[in-house]
């Protein structure tokens, strides 16, 4: 296998949880493998998965045994035959398309590999807090206020940026929002980046104005403390905009659709809200995790938008709108455990609609 190939198949086994349940959906986890029928995806307990243990070597976690036919291999040999396809580079597309690799950038000032893991911890440990940046403004300019607490976000007014159009070959650094990727016992696993225009405090003009480095797959950007109900969804505004609406819900945004149908729900969840993108992609996308999180004994509700998305409504209709109509979404045991402090009592609230008392990280 050559370096490209072996590097790819090195990162499905980093994430191979989240490629089982993506390409292998009709199996299930059991203690450190994943049970399935066949390489086709039939029902059964025929193929197994190591899901821990080496990233590579004899016993490494991806590779897979079919108990039935002898056949066995890596999760890239794995995606091959899942997807009938004809060669190596198709694999390695697709495999790359799931993992939302970009393609490498120049060497970082720091001493770590651009886009790694590391590279990834050591930028979010010189990030700022986001009040009185220009990520605040920026955040302000999408209707979402009062949000400078987020423990998950921060600001750097000087991050690395490079096109990847080839119209510029010199790489620059420009302010941004960063947005704190983490797995499901917080340690991070990989930053977002949000690139911005100090002038308009809209989006830099840029090719790719928005990034990510690290390991997002099966993770997300969570705000808020989950005991057993969780909001899931793709973008940060959108997930941001409805923990405006109600504070005291915790969110987690998966940051694109195909991230979000991996996404690695805990064990203890007992309810789970999808806030679906009004698009084939997000309405796809939202329907797979509800199968998923129902297969795992997981009670799951979608969400629906007026319009694109939570945050088109935020902006378009305010947030008591906003509020009213996510409210009108759930179950009632929620709607009461979760309705703003301001509809319980008349103290004063922050800005942006947040309650005097709750947390918003």
């Amino acid at each position: 296998m050559d370096s490209a190939a072996s590097e790819i198949a090195r990162r499905l086994g980093r994430e191979a949880e989240a490629v089982c349940r993506y390409y292998l959906s009709n199996g299930r986890r059991q203690g450190r493998y994943w049970i399935v029928g066949n390489i086709e995806n039939t029902p059964g307990r025929s193929l197994y998965v190591r899901l821990t243990d080496p990233s590579y070597g004899p016993g490494a976690a991806g590779k897979w045994t079919d108990a039935a036919t002898g056949e066995h291999g890596d999760l890239l040999d794995l995606i091959t035959a899942n997807r009938n396809l004809a060669s190596l580079r198709d694999a390695l597309d697709e495999a790359r398309r799931f993992l939302s690799l970009l393609r490498p950038e120049p060497p970082a000032r720091q001493s770590a590999p651009t886009g790694s893991l590391e590279a990834a911890r050591r930028l979010w440990a010189i990030g700022k807090p986001v009040t009185g940046t220009l990520a605040e403004r920026y955040l302000a300019g999408r209707g979402i206020a009062g949000i400078g607490n987020v423990s998950a976000l921060r600001f750097h007014p000087r991050c690395y940026y490079r096109d990847e159009d080839g119209s510029s070959t010199t790489p620059d650094a420009g302010p941004a929002l960063l947005a704190k990727v983490t797995d499901l016992s917080g340690e991070i696993t990989g930053l977002h980046r949000t690139w911005l225009d100090p002038n308009s405090a809209d989006k830099a003009p840029v090719a790719r104005p928005r990034k990510a480095m690290g390991h997002l797959l099966g993770h997300g950007v969570r705000v808020g403390a989950v005991r057993d109900v969780l909001v899931a969804g793709e973008g940060l505004e959108t997930m941001l905009s409805i923990r405006m609406a109600l504070p005291s819900l915790p969110v987690v945004s998966a940051l694109s659709a195909n991230h979000l149908q991996a996404l690695i729900l805990q064990g203890d969840l007992k309810r789970l809200y999808i806030a679906e993108d009004a698009d084939e992609a997000g309405r796809t996308a939202a329907a797979a995790l509800a199968v998923r999180a129902r297969s795992d004994g997981i009670e799951a509700q979608t969400l629906t938008p007026w319009s694109g998305d939570f945050n088109d409504d935020l902006r378009a209709r305010g947030l008591a709108a906003l509020a009213d109509a996510i409210m009108g979404q759930l179950k009632p045991a929620d709607t009461a455990r979760f309705i703003p402090a301001r509809r319980r009592r008349t103290a004063p609230i922050s800005a942006g609609g947040m309650s005097a008392t709750a947390d918003p990280s």
